[in-house]
């Protein structure tokens, strides 16, 4: 057998020019033929979709340069996005999540975009549908999922679940609608006090963009000229309403009036990346706040309760796939600019889908969180203190 793959190698290495003995792996009767990376190209430039415009002379440059490690780092954070939802969904049908779960699997080019165009030391708010932006902001598979599972591991410490996640400068999944916009605000104005050049991102889906207290945050931030993107996550759904049934005007980038606005391809990672790095220089720049809709797509339905083909037909959902999915761009992007290989893109496939199972089996496997521990941390630093259960006679104590 050892003969026989010696054999293959070489005729192999023949055909593409390579050295046999630096070059060749063998596994089991399987040759790989890996590539150095002087095979790869290392940067490549790309055209995007223009960036429509509202109150602004010029937008985000249509041309983006993509470097191969960039490349490769924002495949590997859609892909880990996609294979952890795919996961929950997994758990949730086994009854192992239960309650509230909304998925982001078709909407991972938002957060791996704006993450690669802000710096760790910035801040991000968003709503429910938070677990892509929780990867992202550097909490580990195994620390949401487990949190998803309601366990003492979880990042919460299985006391949030799905909605209500948080890590440093992440203010987590806010349950209420369109609620997490004022704390944005509020963060963004904390920014602007202490003078330390930082920003916000404020997201909400379309769902939320006609609450008053938007409108209400908007003018406060113009007025104060706040360090605040305030993104709309537009996937075309609020809940199981389409945007055209639910707003007289669907421009939601005009929405801020006084506020300039951006409408963006939310699909493509790179068009994601640039606007929202325009955005952040706009902000650092102090000219105010700035509105950022993202124009995406969400595989799953509203949360884990709907179906999700009720309100649009499966053929929709399998048409967005097919054009549109931000991973198969990205993808072909590097394959096609000989970025990347197909073997190496499998590779890093194969490395995902076991760390995934690696968490899922944490977050299966670790306890609960015992009963004496509920009430903990309700404040960050405070002596012990009781507080009343669900009657007069239930006391349980507090421990920051």
């Amino acid at each position: 057998m050892k003969t026989m793959l010696a054999i293959i190698s070489n005729a192999l290495c023949r055909i593409t020019g390579k050295n046999a003995g630096a070059q060749t792996v063998s596994e089991g009767a399987r040759v790989v033929v890996s590539r150095s990376l002087s095979d790869f190209t290392p940067q490549a430039t790309f055209d995007i979709k223009r960036c429509d415009l509202h109150g602004l002379e010029a937008g985000p440059p249509v041309r983006a340069e993509l470097t191969r490690e960039q490349g490769l780092q924002y495949y590997r954070t859609m892909q880990t996005v996609r294979r952890m939802e795919l996961k929950a969904d997994q758990l949730y049908k086994q009854k192992i999540i239960r309650g509230f779960c909304h998925l982001y699997d078709g909407q991972e080019a938002c957060a791996a975009g704006i993450e690669a165009a802000i710096n760790p030391s910035d801040h991000l708010i968003t709503a429910y549908r938070a677990h892509g932006f929780t990867f992202t902001r550097g909490v580990p598979i195994k620390e949401i999922l487990a949190e998803l599972t309601g366990r003492k591991g979880g990042v919460a410490k299985g006391k949030g679940g799905s909605m209500h996640m948080y890590a440093p400068h992440f203010y987590g999944g806010n349950g209420i609608v369109g609620a997490q916009v004022p704390l944005g605000a509020g963060i963004a104005l904390a920014c602007q006090y202490q003078g330390n050049n930082q920003i916000c991102v404020t997201l909400y889906g379309d769902g939320a963009a006609n609450q008053g207290q938007i409108f209400e945050t908007f003018n406060m931030a113009a007025l104060w000229k706040l360090p605040c993107i305030f993104v709309c996550e537009n996937n075309k759904y609020g809940m199981g309403t389409s945007v055209e049934r639910a707003a007289a005007s669907t421009d939601y980038y005009k929405r801020g009036d006084f506020i300039p606005g951006l409408r963006v391809d939310g699909m493509d990672v790179l068009c994601v990346r640039e606007a929202a790095r325009f955005a952040a220089d706009h902000c650092r720049a102090g000219k105010g706040p700035i509105v950022m809709e993202l124009q995406t797509y969400r595989y799953h339905g509203h949360s884990m309760s709907d179906p999700g083909v009720s309100y649009r037909t499966r053929e929709e959902i399998q048409e967005v796939r097919s054009k549109s999915d931000p991973i198969s761009m990205l993808k072909e992007r590097l394959l096609g600019n000989n970025m990347a290989s197909a073997e190496e893109l499998k590779e890093i496939d194969i490395q995902i889908r076991k760390e995934v199972e690696d968490a899922a089996q944490y977050a299966t496997s670790d306890p609960e969180p015992p009963l004496d521990e509920l009430c903990n941390h309700v404040f960050a630093s405070s002596p012990p203190l009781e507080v009343r259960g669900t009657n007069p006679w239930a006391r349980l104590k507090s421990v920051s």
